[in-house]
This record gives C-alpha cells, structure tokens and sequence, in this order.
C-alpha cells in the first residue's frame, strides 16, 4: 500500500479514529472541531467522504449499523497504523501556511479607505483577544493531564502566534491611531 495517495485529510482521519477508537464520521466532525480544527482547516465535508476511502484502500475498516440511523463506525487497521506511523516519520520541507484574509485585506490596504484598516485592526484585536482566551481555557482544562500532554505541544505554538498576532493588530492599530490624531491636528 503507497501512502502517495493520501493526503493532510487522509492522516487527520486516520490520527483521529486512532486516537479515540471506534469513530463516526459526526464524531470526527466534533473532534476536529475541539483539537486540530483549530490549526489546521479544512472543509468538514471531508470527514464523511475520506473515511469511505480509506477503508477502500484498506487503512479503515467500517461497521454499519442495521437499523436505526444506520451509522457507520470506523477503526483504523494494522495498516492504517502503518501508514500513519510511516507519515510521523518523514521529516517535513512545508512551509508554514498562514491564509489570513486579514492580511490579505491589508495587503491591498492602499485601495481602502484609513477608517477601514483601522476597523480591520480593532476587529483582529478582537478576535486575537478571543482566540488566545479559548486557548487559555484548552490550556486550563487539559494542561496537566499526562494522557494529553504530547496534544497539548501544538497548543504553546498556537498560543505564540495568537499572541503575536494580537501585538501586530494592537501596534497597527495604535500606528493608524496616531495617524488619524495627527491628520486632526
């Protein structure tokens, strides 16, 4: 089996089901929501169609419920393990991936007027303040239990970079603060 074929999508499911056992599809949802969702996004269509490929590849296997809601559950394979362990392995060349429409937006801030970037700014400081607030409580419920340590790791890093986000928003924000002050003068 050649792991070429799976993607980022691919190692999320497969770390997930590994991780929590048995999984729906709704579960991996949830899950991804409250753990890597936070840094790494994706469309969580993906959740319900990557499982069904790979079990078609033979690194899931799936149990289908008779009745009811007819839920399917998956549970990785001895395969699935293989691969996953096999992807943890390899060193990785990628480039950290910010897609930050904020920076975009000021990238192009010329074209815009001064009260827009400011109001971009105030609204980033907002949602840094937030982001860093919710990190904060991730950190405060889990931080010391030793079953989660090694998922918290990623956690320090998100929270370095929330907050070094928030000072470039506030720092802006002041610069254009001043600058408006200043045209007032």
């Amino acid at each position: 089996m050649s792991t070429a074929r799976l993607t980022p999508t691919s190692y999320v499911v497969l770390g997930m089901v590994a991780m929590r056992g048995p999984s729906t599809s709704y579960d991996l949802k949830r899950a991804v929501q409250n753990s890597v969702g936070y840094f790494w996004p994706f469309p969580h269509a993906q959740l319900y169609s990557e499982p069904k490929r790979l079990v078609d590849l033979g690194l899931l296997e799936v149990e289908s419920e008779e009745d009811g809601r007819r839920r399917q559950t998956y549970t990785v394979t001895p395969s699935g393990m293989a691969a996953l362990r096999e992807w943890l392995a390899e060193p990785t060349e990628e480039q950290l991936q910010v897609r930050d429409v904020a920076e975009l937006k000021l990238f192009f801030g010329e074209f815009a007027e001064p009260v827009d970037i400011q109001r971009l700014a105030e609204e980033q400081v907002t949602q840094h303040r937030a982001r860093i607030a919710a990190y904060e409580r991730i950190q405060a419920r889990y931080g010391d239990r030793s079953d989660v340590a090694e998922r918290m790791v990623p956690l320090r890093l998100g929270l370095a970079m929330e907050h070094a986000a928030l000072k470039f928003w506030e720092d802006l924000r002041a610069e254009r603060q001043q600058l408006e002050e200043a045209r007032g003068a």
